[in-house]
Formats: structure tokens, C-alpha cells, sequence
């Protein structure tokens, strides 16, 4: 018989997470349904031990209900390049700390693991400036730490977004109009007083139909977007700040955005990506954790860890 396959999952308290819409989850129950082998993480628990990546591990039972969703079973230390593959799906902050983990999961890389997403990547591809590489899908857009740069682009543009480069869930988002008298304010605290690099973008109107999530498995989208459509009286379209979701088929210009960056994406090694979409522009490419399985799954019969996963054992079998 073959042996049975391993996974190790670098997540978040489990403990923590919501089950009916947690991605992690949904990727956990399609890999013990093919008959792998759990092995849960947290940051804490990755080492290196004279250049041997290890990790204090234990393994998991995972069940589809939002009451009970796991069973811890085993627990030891093992060497991260007797797994097979590492879903690397630890949440931001994107700290040190995550870089620093980021470095023992290429140690366990470079010893035949593969690694999803691929630990150089998620460091090199910052999910708000990884867009540069994508001009032609993007709004107008300046990263500076100075305030003077973000008000003469606020004062160019009248109506724009500012937000940190390090931030998820639509955590410290503005919207600042020109002529805002706290415009000021909102740039200091963003920018943490000209300490660290801020985004301003171009507002994008249609952020009334939604922010759509787009999921892309090694550079090929998921043919349908979950659309978030902000709550009334906000600005941001994420779930985190009550937005209400809506799944949609892939317009057009979707699929046009997705052709784009399809080919960068499989060339570093991003198997699972979420691309952000407001009206015609991509905003952000998230490489980290990103979410909506459970929900585009429910929304249109698919099973997306299903793909990822043959997309998965293609790899390693190859």
C-alpha cells in the first residue's frame, strides 16, 4: 500500500477560528478525505534545530460541524521535511515573526517539501504593493511615508483610500475626500506619524457593487467571485466590517485581471491566491491565507480544496 501522505498546517489558533467559513478548515477536511495524515502548528511551534527545520506537532481529526470542529490526537517533534507538503496559512500581523518562520519553512523547501504558498514569495509579495508588478489592472495609486506626497495626491485625485501596507480585514481604511478636515489626523495614524510606508488610491465608486474575492489555484481562476458589499454607511468591503456577501459569476474584465497575473503567480510559486477586485481594478493580491471557500462553495456547488488538493498532488507526484 502507499504510504500515507502528510500534511502540516501552519495556522492560527484553532481553537479560534469560525468554522463555517474558515478556508483552513475546508482545506483540513479535503485532505483527510483523500487519507492524509494531519499535523497542526502554530508560529510558535516551528524551530530550527542545527539547521534542521522541525516542528513540535500534533495531529488532528477535523469534522464538518460548526460545535465540534476538531480532535487533537498525537503529539511530538518531527522534522518538517518528513511531511510531504506545508500549508503555510498563518494570518497577518506579517511581523517579523512570520519572516522569521517564513525562512525555517525554505529550510524544510529546499529539502523537498513543497510549501504552499511558497515561503520567498509570501515574503517578497506584500499583498498591497505585489500590484506594482500589475500597472495596467490597477487605479491610480502612491506608497510614500510623507505627508506632503499623500495630500497632493488626495488634492489631485479629490476622493481616495488610505490605508497601511500591513493591514487585513479592513483594519485602518479611510476614505478622505479633499477639503476633509481630518485629513491630517487620518494620515498621522496611518502612517504612524511618517514612520511607516501608506497607500493612497484612487476611490473606486463602484465599490457599491462590491469587493469581489477572486480565488486563483496555480495562476487559474475560480470561475465565480464572492462580491462583499459594504454595510450601510461604510466604505469597506470586508466581511470583518460587516460586509454582506453576494457570489457572482466571473465578468470579462475578471477573467481579464486573472489572465494577467496568472502567469506571474505560477512562476513564484503562489498556488493559492486571492485577487481583490472594486469595478475594472485589482486593489490587492493576497498570497497569505486567503478566505472564501466555504462561502463560494455553499454559493455554487464547487469544491475548491478538492482543486487545490489535485493541484497539490500533481506537484508532488511530478
Amino acid at each position: 500500500m502507499p504510504a500515507v501522505r502528510k500534511l502540516g498546517i501552519v495556522m492560527d489558533p484553532i481553537e479560534s477560528i469560525k468554522p463555517w467559513k474558515d478556508s483552513t478548515l475546508a482545506m483540513m477536511l479535503e485532505a483527510q478525505a483523500r487519507g492524509w495524515q494531519l499535523y497542526y502548528f502554530m508560529l510558535e511551534d516551528i524551530l530550527l534545530d542545527n539547521a534542521i527545520a522541525m516542528g513540535d506537532f500534533r495531529t488532528l481529526a477535523v469534522h464538518d460541524d460548526n460545535e465540534h470542529w476538531f480532535d487533537f490526537l498525537d503529539a511530538g517533534r518531527c522534522r518538517l521535511d518528513e511531511l510531504d507538503v506545508i500549508l503555510m496559512r498563518k494570518d497577518p500581523p506579517f511581523d517579523l515573526e512570520y519572516i522569521y518562520c517564513t525562512h525555517i519553512l525554505e529550510q524544510a523547501e529546499e529539502n523537498g517539501v513543497l510549501v504552499v504558498n511558497r515561503p520567498a514569495s509570501l515574503r517578497d509579495c506584500n499583498e498591497k504593493l505585489f500590484t506594482r508588478v500589475f500597472p495596467q489592472c490597477c487605479v491610480e495609486t502612491l506608497v510614500s511615508r510623507k505627508s506632503a506626497n499623500l495630500k497632493a495626491f488626495i488634492a489631485q485625485h479629490r476622493d481616495v483610500i488610505v490605508k497601511p501596507l500591513d493591514g487585513m480585514g479592513g483594519q485602518s481604511i479611510f476614505r478622505v475626500q479633499a477639503g476633509d478636515l481630518n485629513t491630517n489626523a487620518i494620515i498621522e495614524a496611518v502612517s504612524k506619524h511618517g514612520r511607516s510606508q501608506t497607500m493612497a488610491q484612487r476611490y473606486i465608486p463602484e465599490i457599491r457593487d462590491g469587493d469581489k474575492r477572486i480565488l486563483l489555484i496555480d495562476g487559474v481562476a475560480v470561475p465565480y467571485a464572492l462580491a462583499r458589499l459594504p454595510a450601510a454607511g461604510e466604505n469597506r468591503g470586508n466581511i470583518a466590517a460587516g460586509a454582506s456577501t453576494r457570489g457572482q459569476p466571473l465578468s470579462e474584465r475578471d477573467q481579464w485581471l486573472c489572465d494577467q497575473v496568472g502567469d506571474e503567480l505560477r512562476a513564484r510559486g503562489l498556488l493559492f491566491v486571492g485577487i481583490d477586485v472594486i469595478g475594472d481594478y485589482i486593489t490587492e493580491i493576497n498570497v497569505t491565507s486567503p478566505t472564501c471557500i466555504r462561502e463560494l462553495d455553499r454559493d455554487f456547488g464547487l469544491n475548491i480544496s478538492a482543486d487545490l488538493f489535485e493541484c497539490i498532488e500533481r506537484r508532488i507526484s511530478a
